[in-house]
This record gives C-alpha cells, structure tokens and sequence, in this order.
C-alpha cells in the first residue's frame, strides 16, 4: 500500500483509512490520483470499489536441486507482491519464486507456488508424501516430495526431476505442501 500512496503521490495514512473504510472523504485531485495509480475510473473508485484484488507477499525463492539460501528475504510487509490468483483466499498464503531450471519440466524459472504455513517450525504429518515448500535445518530452500526418513526427525526429499539426486534423511525446520503452482506469465507483481 505504501507503494501505490507513493505512485499516486498522497498520504499513505490518508489512503491506509479509505482502504480499511474508516474515512470515505478525499479531495477530488487525491481521488483522481489514487484512480489513476490503482487503473481505474474515477466513477468506481467513489462508489467505493477502491480495493482491487488482495495481494499476496512473495517470501523469497527457492531451487528444487540447487541449494537456494533464500527464505524470508524481505522484512515483514516489505518485498514484491503478487496479485492473488482468483479462487485463492489470501489470507495466511505466501508464494516463492522457482529460481533454475531444476524443477523441469515441472516448475520452470519465475513460476511461483503458494503455500500456507501452518506450523513455524514443523512437518505436519498431513504434508508427507506431498510436494512441499521446505527449509531443511542449514537454512536451504526446497521443493521436493517429503518422506518419512529412518529415523524420527528425518525426512527423505524425493527431486520432482527423474534426472536429478534425491537427499536422505534430512532434518528440516519446517514443510508445507504446495496449494496452487502459477506459471510466471500470468503472475501480476505490484
């Protein structure tokens, strides 16, 4: 939101309380301003249709067999956007972006996946089996398949990639199955 007060060059405090409808009054050149930021008409943005749709924060990227150091990459609230695809709810959902060529062919460079992490620092049982977003306990990146390992507190990662290497009991801080892959040509970062 910052950004757009920004680009539409007025107070972000001022459009802060029209988005969470606590004031509806503005100037008729701040209106024109936000219209034009948000690309709408000015008819629309007074009849109230002023919030667009949700955003989703993108929490970094992520390699499949390239180690990707990258979760948590941005300060809370800060980093890209994506524009929350229709039929997903935002709340509580983060995207990653693929980084390589790893995942092909199926995730490419750019894609992005969306998941929900339900626990900070957990597997969940529900998870295993599935394509999962992880981080394994050196601070990696991953997505693989997640099964249980030999040993309580391992996990085997099973590469999406027939030709790439799987790992063998790993320790991870924490997984969460993938809810929707997006192509990165239909991804809207704002």
């Amino acid at each position: 939101m910052r950004k757009l007060a920004e680009k539409a060059e007025v107070s972000y405090e001022q459009l802060k309380k029209i988005n969470q409808g606590k004031t509806q009054s503005t100037n008729a050149e701040d209106a024109l301003r936000i219209a034009a930021a948000i690309g709408i008409p000015l008819e629309s943005f007074m009849a109230g249709e002023f919030e667009g749709r949700p955003t989703i924060a993108i929490a970094g990227k992520v390699g499949a067999g390239a180690q990707v150091p990258v979760f948590d990459a941005y300060e809370k609230g800060d980093g890209p956007q994506i524009e929350c695809p229709p039929g997903l709810s935002s709340h509580g959902i983060v995207a990653v972006e693929i980084e390589g060529d790893s995942m092909e062919p199926i995730y490419s460079a750019g894609d992005l996946l969306f998941y929900t992490r339900n626990g900070h620092d957990a597997v969940l049982t529900d998870d295993i089996g599935y394509r999962c977003v992880c981080e394994d306990a050196d601070g990696m990146g991953w997505v693989k398949q997640i099964k249980p390992g030999d040993e309580p507190g391992l996990f085997h990662l099973i590469s999406l990639n027939p030709g790439a290497n799987n790992m063998w009991n790993i320790r991870l801080k924490w997984a969460a199955r993938v809810r929707l892959h997006w192509p990165a040509e239909l991804a809207k970062k704002t």
